[in-house]
Order: C-alpha cells, then structure tokens, then sequence
C-alpha cells in the first residue's frame, strides 16, 4: 500500500466514522441584534476602581516623593 491508498482509506473510515452535521444554517439573520447591542453598549466602572484611582491621587499628592518608585516600576 502506498500513501495514496493509505490517505484515501483513513478518509473513508473518517467519513463511515463521523456523521454528518445536520441542521447548520442559521434561521434568522442575527446582525440587527448585534447592531443594537452594540448601540446600547456603555460603559460602567465599578465603585473598587473609583476608590483605588482616589487613593493612588491621595498618595500622589501627599506623598510626592513615591512618583520615582511608581516610574521605576511602570
């Protein structure tokens, strides 16, 4: 047996083996859906990122000398 006859082979077993998917078609178009998604899509920050950005301002400001180690570590 060659590699011809060997590759034709396995693709029969593979095809006898899987059946075929049925039923793949989409029954309705779904691209309006995403457009309105997108077009009510905002954004909300949660309160924990509020309050971490409020804290890092308060060190900066009381704490001017922490600007290098934050640098150094950006």
């Amino acid at each position: 047996m060659n590699n011809d006859e060997i590759n034709k082979e396995m693709k029969e077993l593979l095809k006898q083996a899987i059946a075929p998917v049925k039923g793949t078609e989409l029954g309705r178009d779904l691209w309006p859906q995403m457009h309105e998604r997108l077009g009510r899509q905002s954004i909300s920050i949660p309160w924990f990122d509020w309050a971490l950005a409020a804290l890092a301002g308060a060190a900066l400001l009381f704490f001017p000398g922490i600007l290098p180690a934050l640098f150094y570590h950006l």
